[in-house]
């Protein structure tokens, strides 16, 4: 078969599978965006005379059939198609006939790839967003339901100050949120629109409006000057992945926290059974298996975020097939912070405390009674300090 950029002489196959790598499958998710980011193009190409009211009606009724089969599951992105675009073009052709070849006029590959990616990106900022939300709501609710549970605060793994399951649930929802918060701000860089750069230089000659798609697709922007679009290119995405490496670190803490929990020595929390798994070995054990699989996803975001940074680090301007490589690890940290506040927000709703395990040791409100003398009897803290620290000592409490 002819890839969109075929000549006339057939693809050394070695070549073809090293060069297409994993795009022809990781293209899959991009489909239906390519499929919009192509029919915003051809309404553009429309309304500036450039294409017919019959081309324009196939391409767009075609287009739409093709992202429906794909949904369905009726065909997918083969090897042989290299990726999304050629799969899309060549289906397009076979099914509407010239029409289909029409569609490309005033684009390139560069550009119609990042408006499908940025469209991707920016859908699934915003489920990763509300994903997080989710996970800071359980945390919230299960504040709720353990509101009278107390719990002691820990500094240096030592009971340090008194807490309870509230404020501490609370904390880790408050930070999850800002998370949250962060990962709407990646939409600065990703609602940028690069439909109309074409291979980075602008397309001569033709007249397009790169407004028109900016106002179809709900970009922010029209990204000015083309030449800063291939630049710009790993900037957004390591922005994502940044922030998600930040989320994935604070449930990777809070999963921490319920893991020593969990242990027999503490035993302050019970675990759902049907989300904990068993031993081959040994009969008694229930392993909080996802909670330790939670906290060793930041390594996952942290690998993937290192190399969405490197591979445009000393790149030149222009586009380079380099950054065909950004894909897996940024799909990669996509798909693992996903499934893992799906995961955990589920988790916590069946999370319940013990408080009949749960003891503060006497030192621990030491801290309050220094602040209550220097309220009460008017001493310097340093020296209710130095008084309690005394009467713990001569009690055998430190």
């Amino acid at each position: 078969m002819s890839r969109l950029w075929e000549k006339g002489e057939a693809l050394d196959a070695r070549v073809l599978r090293y060069t297409a790598g994993e795009d022809h499958s990781l293209d899959e998710r991009l489909v239906p965006f390519d499929v919009r980011g192509s029919i915003a193009h051809a309404t553009m190409l429309h309304q500036q005379k450039l294409l017919g009211d019959g081309d324009f009606n196939a391409i767009c009724v075609g287009l739409q059939a093709l992202a429906a089969s794909h949904a369905a599951g009726d065909w997918h992105i083969g090897l042989e198609d290299e990726d999304a675009h050629t799969a899309l073009e060549r289906r397009l052709t076979e099914r509407i006939g010239e029409a289909g070849k029409r569609v490309h006029l005033g684009r390139s590959r560069n550009d119609q790839l990042l408006t499908a990616l940025r469209l991707y990106l920016l859908d699934a900022a915003a489920g990763l967003e509300r994903g997080a939300l989710a996970v800071a709501e359980a945390l919230t609710a299960l504040g709720r339901r353990e509101a009278e549970t107390a719990l002691p605060g820990y500094t240096h793994m030592q009971q340090a100050m008194p807490s309870s399951v509230p404020l501490w649930a609370e904390g880790f929802a408050a930070e999850i949120r800002d998370d949250a918060a962060g990962i709407a701000a990646t939409r600065r860089r990703l609602a940028k629109n690069p439909l109309g750069s074409a291979a980075g230089y602008g397309v001569p000659g033709l007249p397009i409006d790169r407004e028109s798609t900016r106002k179809q697709l709900g970009f922010d922007a029209v990204q000015e000057p083309v030449t800063a679009v291939q630049i710009s290119r790993g900037k957004g995405e390591a922005m994502l992945v940044f922030e998600l490496c930040l989320l994935m670190q604070d449930l990777g803490r809070l999963a921490a926290d319920l893991l020593l929990f969990y242990t027999q020595e503490f035993a302050f929390v019970q675990l759902p059974g049907n989300m904990t798994t068993g031993s081959s070995i040994m009969p008694q054990k229930r392993n909080p298996d996802v909670l330790e699989l939670v906290r060793g996803a930041t390594a996952t975001l942290q690998g993937a975020l290192v190399e969405v940074l490197a591979l445009p680090a000393k790149l030149p301007s222009g586009y380079q097939r380099d950054l065909q490589r950004m894909k897996g690890p940024l799909f990669r940290a996509i798909d693992v912070t996903a499934e893992s506040c799906a995961v955990m927000s589920h988790m916590l709703g069946g999370v319940a405390f013990r408080p009949e395990n749960i003891h503060l040791d006497a030192g621990i409100y030491a801290a309050g009674r220094a602040n209550r003398l220097v309220l009460e009897e008017g001493l310097s803290f340093r020296e209710a300090y130095q008084r309690v620290a005394a009467e713990l000592k001569k009690a055998g409490e430190v």
